[in-house]
Protein backbone atom coordinates (compact mmCIF):
# COMPACT_ATOMS: atom_id res chain seq x y z
CA UNK A 1 0.00 0.00 0.00
CA UNK A 2 2.83 2.56 0.82
CA UNK A 3 4.44 1.60 -2.48
CA UNK A 4 1.42 2.41 -4.57
CA UNK A 5 0.65 5.84 -2.83
CA UNK A 6 4.58 6.42 -3.44
CA UNK A 7 4.40 5.75 -6.83
CA UNK A 8 1.08 7.76 -7.46
CA UNK A 9 2.56 10.69 -5.50
CA UNK A 10 5.45 10.61 -8.27
CA UNK A 11 3.38 10.36 -10.83
CA UNK A 12 1.09 13.08 -9.97
CA UNK A 13 4.58 14.73 -9.54
CA UNK A 14 6.20 14.16 -12.80
CA UNK A 15 2.69 15.22 -14.61
CA UNK A 16 2.78 18.41 -12.66
CA UNK A 17 6.45 19.36 -14.15
CA UNK A 18 5.98 18.75 -17.85
CA UNK A 19 2.61 20.76 -17.60
CA UNK A 20 4.78 23.47 -16.37
CA UNK A 21 7.35 22.91 -19.24
CA UNK A 22 4.85 23.14 -21.46
CA UNK A 23 3.00 25.64 -20.43
CA UNK A 24 6.66 28.07 -20.45
CA UNK A 25 7.49 26.99 -24.15
CA UNK A 26 3.54 27.76 -25.35
CA UNK A 27 4.50 30.90 -27.33
CA UNK A 28 1.35 33.45 -26.59
CA UNK A 29 -0.81 35.76 -28.97
CA UNK A 30 1.34 38.81 -28.85
CA UNK A 31 4.80 36.60 -28.71
CA UNK A 32 3.36 34.81 -32.05
CA UNK A 33 1.76 38.66 -33.30
CA UNK A 34 5.94 40.71 -32.68
CA UNK A 35 6.91 37.74 -34.98
CA UNK A 36 5.13 37.79 -37.44
CA UNK A 37 7.23 38.66 -41.11
CA UNK A 38 5.13 38.48 -43.92
CA UNK A 39 1.87 39.56 -45.05
CA UNK A 40 1.17 41.14 -41.30
CA UNK A 41 -1.39 44.04 -40.63
CA UNK A 42 -0.86 47.28 -40.46
CA UNK A 43 -1.92 50.03 -37.98
CA UNK A 44 -2.24 53.70 -39.47
CA UNK A 45 -2.38 56.63 -37.08
CA UNK A 46 -3.85 59.80 -38.66
CA UNK A 47 -2.88 63.16 -36.92
CA UNK A 48 -6.25 65.70 -36.85
CA UNK A 49 -4.35 69.05 -37.48
CA UNK A 50 -6.34 71.47 -35.10
CA UNK A 51 -8.41 74.10 -37.08
CA UNK A 52 -7.29 77.37 -38.27
CA UNK A 53 -7.71 80.38 -36.23
CA UNK A 54 -10.70 82.53 -37.33
CA UNK A 55 -10.17 85.36 -39.67
CA UNK A 56 -10.19 88.70 -37.28
CA UNK A 57 -10.75 92.45 -38.63
CA UNK A 58 -14.57 93.74 -38.53
CA UNK A 59 -13.79 96.78 -36.08
CA UNK A 60 -11.27 97.73 -38.59
CA UNK A 61 -13.79 97.41 -41.64
CA UNK A 62 -16.38 99.29 -39.37
CA UNK A 63 -13.59 101.84 -38.75
CA UNK A 64 -13.19 102.32 -42.36
CA UNK A 65 -16.67 103.70 -43.11
CA UNK A 66 -16.11 107.08 -40.94
CA UNK A 67 -13.41 107.73 -43.78
CA UNK A 68 -16.01 107.35 -46.09
CA UNK A 69 -17.67 110.29 -44.33
CA UNK A 70 -14.95 112.26 -44.33
CA UNK A 71 -14.59 112.22 -47.80
CA UNK A 72 -17.82 113.51 -48.66
CA UNK A 73 -17.61 116.32 -46.10
CA UNK A 74 -14.42 117.16 -48.03
CA UNK A 75 -16.25 116.78 -51.59
CA UNK A 76 -19.10 119.09 -50.30
CA UNK A 77 -16.65 121.66 -49.50
CA UNK A 78 -14.41 121.43 -52.55
CA UNK A 79 -17.97 121.47 -55.03
CA UNK A 80 -18.92 124.50 -53.49
CA UNK A 81 -15.21 126.07 -53.92
CA UNK A 82 -15.19 125.22 -57.20
CA UNK A 83 -18.75 126.75 -57.95
CA UNK A 84 -17.55 129.56 -56.10
CA UNK A 85 -15.25 130.57 -59.35
CA UNK A 86 -18.43 130.61 -61.55
CA UNK A 87 -19.79 133.69 -58.77
CA UNK A 88 -17.07 136.05 -59.19
CA UNK A 89 -14.97 135.50 -56.33
CA UNK A 90 -11.57 136.31 -57.57
CA UNK A 91 -13.36 139.65 -59.10
CA UNK A 92 -14.41 143.34 -58.11
CA UNK A 93 -17.34 143.82 -56.30
CA UNK A 94 -18.69 146.24 -58.77
CA UNK A 95 -17.42 146.45 -62.46
CA UNK A 96 -18.83 146.22 -65.94
CA UNK A 97 -20.62 143.81 -68.09
CA UNK A 98 -18.58 140.76 -68.55
CA UNK A 99 -17.97 137.20 -69.88
CA UNK A 100 -15.39 134.67 -69.18
CA UNK A 101 -14.09 131.58 -70.53
CA UNK A 102 -11.53 129.60 -68.01
CA UNK A 103 -9.91 126.21 -67.66
CA UNK A 104 -7.55 125.13 -64.15
CA UNK A 105 -5.81 122.50 -63.49
CA UNK A 106 -5.29 120.60 -59.45
CA UNK A 107 -8.86 120.24 -60.32
CA UNK A 108 -9.20 120.15 -64.05
CA UNK A 109 -11.80 122.25 -64.53
CA UNK A 110 -13.80 124.17 -67.81
CA UNK A 111 -16.06 126.39 -67.93
CA UNK A 112 -17.98 130.19 -68.41
CA UNK A 113 -18.63 132.76 -66.33
CA UNK A 114 -19.91 136.18 -66.45
CA UNK A 115 -22.06 138.97 -64.73
CA UNK A 116 -25.17 141.06 -66.29
CA UNK A 117 -26.53 144.12 -64.73
CA UNK A 118 -30.15 144.44 -64.44
CA UNK A 119 -30.59 147.57 -63.43
CA UNK A 120 -27.89 150.54 -62.17
CA UNK A 121 -28.63 148.44 -58.39
CA UNK A 122 -29.22 145.00 -59.84
CA UNK A 123 -26.76 142.20 -61.09
CA UNK A 124 -27.05 138.77 -62.34
CA UNK A 125 -24.04 136.82 -61.98
CA UNK A 126 -23.67 133.29 -63.43
CA UNK A 127 -21.90 130.00 -64.98
CA UNK A 128 -21.62 126.52 -65.67
CA UNK A 129 -18.50 124.39 -65.88
CA UNK A 130 -17.23 120.78 -66.52
CA UNK A 131 -15.07 119.77 -63.33
CA UNK A 132 -12.75 116.77 -62.41
CA UNK A 133 -11.47 116.45 -59.14
CA UNK A 134 -9.41 114.12 -56.31
CA UNK A 135 -9.14 114.86 -52.82
CA UNK A 136 -8.50 112.35 -50.10
CA UNK A 137 -9.06 109.05 -51.24
CA UNK A 138 -12.28 110.10 -53.46
CA UNK A 139 -12.00 110.96 -57.00
CA UNK A 140 -15.35 113.05 -59.29
CA UNK A 141 -14.39 111.85 -62.68
CA UNK A 142 -17.53 113.92 -63.75
CA UNK A 143 -19.04 116.65 -62.51
CA UNK A 144 -21.02 119.62 -64.10
CA UNK A 145 -21.75 122.28 -61.87
CA UNK A 146 -23.97 125.51 -62.40
CA UNK A 147 -24.47 128.61 -60.30
CA UNK A 148 -26.01 131.57 -60.60
CA UNK A 149 -26.60 134.64 -57.88
CA UNK A 150 -27.96 138.32 -57.71
CA UNK A 151 -26.16 141.41 -56.32
CA UNK A 152 -27.95 144.32 -54.70
CA UNK A 153 -25.74 147.11 -54.87
CA UNK A 154 -26.80 150.43 -53.05
CA UNK A 155 -24.40 152.32 -55.77
CA UNK A 156 -26.92 155.61 -54.88
CA UNK A 157 -24.99 155.73 -51.64
CA UNK A 158 -21.45 156.87 -52.92
CA UNK A 159 -18.02 155.21 -52.88
CA UNK A 160 -18.31 153.29 -49.58
CA UNK A 161 -22.33 151.35 -49.54
CA UNK A 162 -23.42 147.57 -48.19
CA UNK A 163 -24.16 144.85 -50.82
CA UNK A 164 -26.04 141.74 -50.71
CA UNK A 165 -25.80 138.31 -52.35
CA UNK A 166 -28.50 135.71 -52.84
CA UNK A 167 -27.74 132.77 -54.39
CA UNK A 168 -27.28 128.84 -55.57
CA UNK A 169 -24.64 126.11 -56.56
CA UNK A 170 -25.87 123.09 -58.73
CA UNK A 171 -23.91 119.97 -59.48
CA UNK A 172 -26.99 117.71 -60.31
CA UNK A 173 -25.04 114.17 -61.97
CA UNK A 174 -21.44 113.49 -60.59
CA UNK A 175 -19.80 109.88 -61.24
CA UNK A 176 -18.00 109.16 -58.45
CA UNK A 177 -15.45 107.15 -56.71
CA UNK A 178 -14.73 106.57 -52.95
CA UNK A 179 -12.31 104.51 -51.31
CA UNK A 180 -11.35 102.47 -47.82
CA UNK A 181 -9.15 100.17 -46.09
CA UNK A 182 -8.80 98.48 -43.31
CA UNK A 183 -7.01 95.65 -41.77
CA UNK A 184 -7.16 91.90 -40.79
CA UNK A 185 -5.28 89.60 -39.23
CA UNK A 186 -4.54 87.90 -42.47
CA UNK A 187 -3.19 91.38 -44.23
CA UNK A 188 -4.75 94.50 -45.34
CA UNK A 189 -7.79 94.86 -47.49
CA UNK A 190 -7.66 97.87 -49.93
CA UNK A 191 -11.49 98.87 -52.04
CA UNK A 192 -12.35 101.71 -54.58
CA UNK A 193 -16.01 101.49 -55.18
CA UNK A 194 -18.16 103.56 -57.71
CA UNK A 195 -21.59 105.03 -57.34
CA UNK A 196 -23.36 108.90 -58.35
CA UNK A 197 -24.10 111.80 -56.27
CA UNK A 198 -25.21 114.97 -56.51
CA UNK A 199 -24.09 118.52 -54.55
CA UNK A 200 -27.05 121.60 -53.90
CA UNK A 201 -25.96 124.81 -52.35
CA UNK A 202 -27.89 127.73 -51.64
CA UNK A 203 -26.49 130.90 -49.86
CA UNK A 204 -26.59 134.62 -48.86
CA UNK A 205 -23.94 137.20 -48.68
CA UNK A 206 -23.77 140.67 -47.06
CA UNK A 207 -20.71 142.96 -46.84
CA UNK A 208 -19.47 146.31 -47.48
CA UNK A 209 -17.62 148.04 -50.43
CA UNK A 210 -15.47 151.00 -50.56
CA UNK A 211 -13.61 152.61 -53.41
CA UNK A 212 -10.81 153.91 -51.30
CA UNK A 213 -9.12 154.94 -54.70
CA UNK A 214 -10.10 155.38 -58.69
CA UNK A 215 -7.61 152.37 -58.45
CA UNK A 216 -8.71 150.56 -55.29
CA UNK A 217 -11.90 148.64 -54.43
CA UNK A 218 -12.28 146.73 -50.92
CA UNK A 219 -14.71 144.59 -49.36
CA UNK A 220 -15.66 142.79 -46.49
CA UNK A 221 -18.75 140.31 -46.05
CA UNK A 222 -20.01 137.64 -44.18
CA UNK A 223 -21.73 134.85 -45.98
CA UNK A 224 -24.41 131.83 -45.02
CA UNK A 225 -24.18 128.24 -46.79
CA UNK A 226 -26.12 125.52 -46.67
CA UNK A 227 -24.90 122.55 -48.40
CA UNK A 228 -26.77 118.92 -49.34
CA UNK A 229 -24.86 116.07 -51.07
CA UNK A 230 -27.06 113.01 -51.95
CA UNK A 231 -24.70 109.92 -52.75
CA UNK A 232 -26.63 107.07 -54.49
CA UNK A 233 -26.22 103.44 -52.57
CA UNK A 234 -23.03 100.81 -53.58
CA UNK A 235 -21.68 98.25 -52.43
CA UNK A 236 -18.08 97.02 -52.28
CA UNK A 237 -16.45 95.51 -55.68
CA UNK A 238 -16.27 92.21 -55.68
CA UNK A 239 -12.32 91.72 -55.43
CA UNK A 240 -10.14 88.04 -54.15
CA UNK A 241 -10.23 88.77 -50.69
CA UNK A 242 -12.80 91.06 -48.80
CA UNK A 243 -13.78 88.74 -45.72
CA UNK A 244 -15.45 92.01 -43.69
CA UNK A 245 -17.50 93.85 -46.77
CA UNK A 246 -19.61 96.35 -46.46
CA UNK A 247 -23.03 98.04 -48.30
CA UNK A 248 -23.36 101.81 -47.92
CA UNK A 249 -27.08 102.82 -48.47
CA UNK A 250 -28.42 105.97 -50.29
CA UNK A 251 -27.94 108.88 -48.14
CA UNK A 252 -27.94 112.57 -48.07
CA UNK A 253 -25.05 114.88 -46.13
CA UNK A 254 -25.77 118.11 -45.06
CA UNK A 255 -23.53 120.99 -43.86
CA UNK A 256 -23.85 124.70 -42.90
CA UNK A 257 -21.21 126.88 -43.12
CA UNK A 258 -20.80 130.81 -42.14
CA UNK A 259 -17.57 132.56 -43.83
CA UNK A 260 -15.99 135.83 -42.81
CA UNK A 261 -14.13 137.61 -45.31
CA UNK A 262 -12.75 140.09 -47.20
CA UNK A 263 -11.10 141.11 -50.84
CA UNK A 264 -9.07 143.96 -52.09
CA UNK A 265 -8.42 144.32 -56.00
CA UNK A 266 -6.11 147.10 -57.31
CA UNK A 267 -4.91 148.64 -60.93
CA UNK A 268 -1.14 148.58 -61.17
CA UNK A 269 -0.34 150.70 -63.81
CA UNK A 270 -2.69 150.90 -66.57
CA UNK A 271 -2.89 147.31 -67.78
CA UNK A 272 -2.27 144.65 -65.05
CA UNK A 273 -5.35 144.05 -62.67
CA UNK A 274 -4.56 142.13 -58.85
CA UNK A 275 -7.19 141.04 -56.79
CA UNK A 276 -6.49 138.79 -53.27
CA UNK A 277 -8.97 137.67 -51.07
CA UNK A 278 -9.96 135.68 -48.39
CA UNK A 279 -11.80 133.87 -45.33
CA UNK A 280 -12.54 131.73 -42.49
CA UNK A 281 -14.89 129.39 -42.37
CA UNK A 282 -17.16 127.61 -39.94
CA UNK A 283 -19.18 124.57 -39.78
CA UNK A 284 -21.82 123.95 -38.17
CA UNK A 285 -25.09 121.45 -37.49
CA UNK A 286 -23.47 118.64 -39.69
CA UNK A 287 -24.94 115.23 -40.76
CA UNK A 288 -23.49 112.14 -42.60
CA UNK A 289 -25.89 110.39 -44.40
CA UNK A 290 -24.16 107.20 -44.32
CA UNK A 291 -25.40 104.15 -43.11
CA UNK A 292 -23.45 101.01 -43.54
CA UNK A 293 -24.25 97.51 -43.41
CA UNK A 294 -20.31 95.50 -42.61
CA UNK A 295 -20.13 91.59 -42.38
CA UNK A 296 -19.58 90.46 -38.98
CA UNK A 297 -20.09 94.15 -37.44
CA UNK A 298 -23.64 94.85 -38.58
CA UNK A 299 -25.17 97.86 -38.61
CA UNK A 300 -22.63 101.23 -38.96
CA UNK A 301 -23.69 104.92 -38.57
CA UNK A 302 -21.30 106.96 -38.93
CA UNK A 303 -20.45 109.21 -36.37
CA UNK A 304 -21.36 112.82 -37.27
CA UNK A 305 -18.41 114.72 -37.86
CA UNK A 306 -18.08 117.46 -35.18
CA UNK A 307 -17.92 121.58 -36.56
CA UNK A 308 -14.73 121.89 -38.67
CA UNK A 309 -13.31 125.29 -39.39
CA UNK A 310 -10.36 126.22 -42.31
CA UNK A 311 -9.24 129.28 -44.28
CA UNK A 312 -9.88 130.12 -48.29
CA UNK A 313 -8.14 132.09 -50.49
CA UNK A 314 -7.98 132.98 -53.77
CA UNK A 315 -6.22 135.56 -56.16
CA UNK A 316 -6.41 136.75 -59.73
CA UNK A 317 -3.53 138.49 -62.06
CA UNK A 318 -5.53 140.45 -64.48
CA UNK A 319 -3.38 141.63 -67.95
CA UNK A 320 -5.11 143.43 -70.57
CA UNK A 321 -4.37 142.81 -74.02
CA UNK A 322 -6.61 145.35 -75.63
CA UNK A 323 -9.68 147.57 -75.40
CA UNK A 324 -12.14 144.97 -73.22
CA UNK A 325 -9.98 142.23 -73.30
CA UNK A 326 -7.64 140.44 -70.53
CA UNK A 327 -6.41 137.12 -70.17
CA UNK A 328 -6.30 136.45 -66.11
CA UNK A 329 -4.21 134.37 -64.14
CA UNK A 330 -6.09 132.96 -61.04
CA UNK A 331 -5.70 130.43 -57.92
CA UNK A 332 -8.01 128.98 -55.26
CA UNK A 333 -8.01 126.91 -52.50
CA UNK A 334 -8.53 125.93 -48.88
CA UNK A 335 -5.84 125.51 -45.69
CA UNK A 336 -6.97 123.57 -42.64
CA UNK A 337 -6.88 120.43 -40.91
CA UNK A 338 -8.70 117.25 -41.94
CA UNK A 339 -11.20 116.46 -43.24
CA UNK A 340 -11.06 119.85 -45.79
CA UNK A 341 -6.90 119.90 -45.51
CA UNK A 342 -5.05 122.09 -47.70
CA UNK A 343 -6.16 121.99 -51.74
CA UNK A 344 -4.70 124.26 -54.84
CA UNK A 345 -7.00 125.07 -57.56
CA UNK A 346 -5.28 127.63 -60.36
CA UNK A 347 -6.23 128.16 -64.12
CA UNK A 348 -6.05 130.45 -67.00
CA UNK A 349 -9.13 132.33 -68.37
CA UNK A 350 -9.93 135.19 -70.77
CA UNK A 351 -12.52 137.93 -69.96
CA UNK A 352 -14.32 139.97 -72.23
CA UNK A 353 -15.94 143.14 -71.03
CA UNK A 354 -18.81 144.68 -72.65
Amino acid sequence: MNKFTRSLIGSATLTALIWLVLVQIQPSPASAGDECFEDCPVTVVVATPPPPPPVTGADSSAGSIGDLGRQRFNQMIINRVLGSVLLGVNEQVNCSDCVSAFGSAGSFSAGIHGRKELTPNLSLLAGIAYTQYSEGGYHITSAPIGAFALRYDFVDWGSSRPFFDVGAILSPSEKARYSRSYMTSLGPVSLESQTRSENYGVYGRAGWISRISPRDEVAASVEVWQLWQRVKGYSDPTVAFNPFDATIATGTDKTNLVKVGGQWTHLFGNSVEGNINGGFVQSFANHSGIVASVTGNGTVVTPTLGNQSWFEYGGRLGFRITEGWVADLFVNGTAGPQPVGNTIHGGVGLRVNY
